[in-house]
């Protein structure tokens, strides 16, 4: 039998893989580095809708979809949906879940949110709850605009070390079976807060959040960074990553050669995106993209996912407060039977 609790705050599963999965994203995605790994590419934030968030909505329901076609099931063989979005009251999960008709629990880690919903399923799936699991999320350039800054008419100027919200979603498909990357390791993050209350400056402020998850990962499972091929954060971008990276090798981790950042992955250099991308879509579509096509392939065989998350309102820091910050950190890897 195998022990389902390591050390503080990690969770092994034995029985878990990752069945299939898709992404679609928006036009400044689909020019990207990663376009040949998403499914499916719009040339417009509205995608055919009238309104940003019945379009962020639209791309929930299409990578859903997808995901399910891929794992050759129905609907109906669905037993629950475990999603998340960034708007109040995550109303795109929640629409989506009304458009599929599945079960549905609705979770919030802000942008870590890809991989506490992939952590959840792993768990319910590995404790013989359910038999097949949707876990994904969503964000939308414009939509977490208008929620959390200005709406994009209003054309207000940003600082270099703001981040570009990716327009997107990523669902997988959990489930038991003899196929797909298993679901290894899940280390659950604790609440982290620096003080820094620059709702533009995220980086920054999650950077200590994915190292204390990275860290306390290392500790429960014995790994080490060598152990894998990749290591991602979700959306530290520019300015967080090198923080990151300073931190763990003051902690006596070098991640030089494994560690990468899904905010920086997702967009060129020459795209205009300020410090990098961000959103709940950015670990998402990179992980049920780029790196779910990456261990099909066997060209990874072990990687790391540390969704990264800022866990702010327009409340809250309009009152002074300061950025709580969050990561939550899962193994997916090829592994014999």
């Amino acid at each position: 039998m195998v022990k389902t609790q390591l050390g503080r705050s990690t969770w092994e599963f034995s029985k878990v893989r990752i069945l299939s999965s898709a992404v679609a994203v928006g036009p400044l995605e689909g020019q990207g580095p990663l376009a040949n790994d998403f499914d499916i590419i719009h040339e417009d934030l509205y995608i055919g809708q009238d309104t940003w968030e019945k379009a962020e909505r639209k791309l929930f329901e299409e990578a859903l979809d997808l995901s399910i076609k891929k794992a050759g099931l129905t609907k109906d063989q669905i037993n629950l949906m475990i999603a998340g979005d960034l708007l109040n009251q995550i109303i795109s999960a929640s629409f989506t879940a009304t458009y599929s008709q599945i079960p549905y629990l609705g979770v919030y880690g802000a942008c870590s949110t890809s991989m506490e919903a992939l952590a959840l399923s792993a768990a319910l799936i590995e404790g013989d709850f359910a038999d097949y699991i949707v876990s994904g999320c969503s964000s939308h350039n414009s939509t977490a605009e208008k929620q959390y800054r200005y709406p994009t008419e209003y054309g207000g100027q940003k600082p270099p070390y703001a981040q570009w919200t990716v327009t997107g979603s990523g669902v997988a498909i959990v489930g038991k079976g003899l196929v797909g990357p298993r679901v290894k390791y899940a280390t659950i993050g604790k609440i982290v807060d620096m003080g820094l209350k620059d709702p533009f400056d995220m980086g920054s402020a999650m950077a200590p959040a994915a190292v204390d998850t990275i860290v306390q990962h290392f500790k429960d499972t014995g790994r080490n960074p060598e152990d894998y091929d990749l290591i991602v954060t979700g959306d530290l971008a520019s300015v967080g990553y090198p923080i990151a990276k300073k931190l763990l090798l003051e902690q006596g981790y070098d991640m030089s050669t494994v560690y990468n950042d899904c905010g920086l992955m997702i967009y060129s250099p020459n795209q205009e995106v300020f410090a990098g991308g961000s959103g709940c879509a950015s670990s998402a579509v990179v992980t049920y993209g780029h790196i779910m096509k990456k261990l099909n392939q066997k060209e990874f065989n072990k990687v790391l996912v540390v969704a990264t998350g800022a866990l702010l309102s327009p409340i809250s820091y309009q009152q002074g407060e300061s950025i709580p910050c969050i990561a939550h950190a899962v193994a997916i890897e090829n592994e014999e039977d």
